[in-house]
């Protein structure tokens, strides 16, 4: 599997360059291995467009409560759909998609089965709100190969200051 990661706080324009450029990666790769990403809105969604338009198929990653679907928040719900439709296949694992560390520790079960990583990333250190850099470095302590995307142009949303 491809697993794809990266900030969850890309412009519109970022996402855009950003899904041309996963394309083309995923195209590049030989072997027709799956696609693979947690669901949610931006980054995870633009994968699983440029996985479609590749001709890959997507496994999308639910969080769950117990045996079933947990809920998810308000802003993933529409990317959820477009993701679900797009899938080949879904995997739940248990984790609160409201939670940063659960979300962290979901992305890094599924780095643990891929044989690649697409990190979308400018090389910014992991911090409270982003944790990009610490997946790329468990990916790379456990011999996952990373291919760090990030197209000329791409630029992050400023960061929104606490209490607002």
């Amino acid at each position: 599997m491809i697993a794809v990661v990266g900030h969850t706080d890309l412009t519109p324009e970022t996402l855009t360059l950003v899904e041309a450029e996963l394309h083309t990666r995923l195209v590049r790769q030989a072997d027709g291995a799956k696609g693979v990403v947690r669901v949610g809105a931006g980054l995870p969604l633009a994968f699983g467009r440029a996985a479609r338009e590749a001709g890959r198929p997507l496994v999308v990653v639910l969080p769950a409560q117990g045996s079933v679907p947990a809920v998810l928040p308000h802003r993933d719900r529409r990317a959820a759909g477009e993701l679900l439709r797009l899938a080949a296949q879904t995997r739940l694992v248990p984790y609160d998609p409201e939670g940063r560390d659960a979300c962290v520790g979901a992305d890094e079960r599924m780095i643990t089965t891929s044989r690649l990583l697409l990190a979308v990333w400018d090389g910014s250190p992991t911090d409270a709100r982003d944790a990009t850099a610490h997946l790329v470095a468990f990916a790379r302590a456990r011999n996952v190969p990373v291919e760090i995307v990030w197209p000329p142009g791409a630029t992050r949303r400023p960061a929104t200051p606490p209490g607002r």
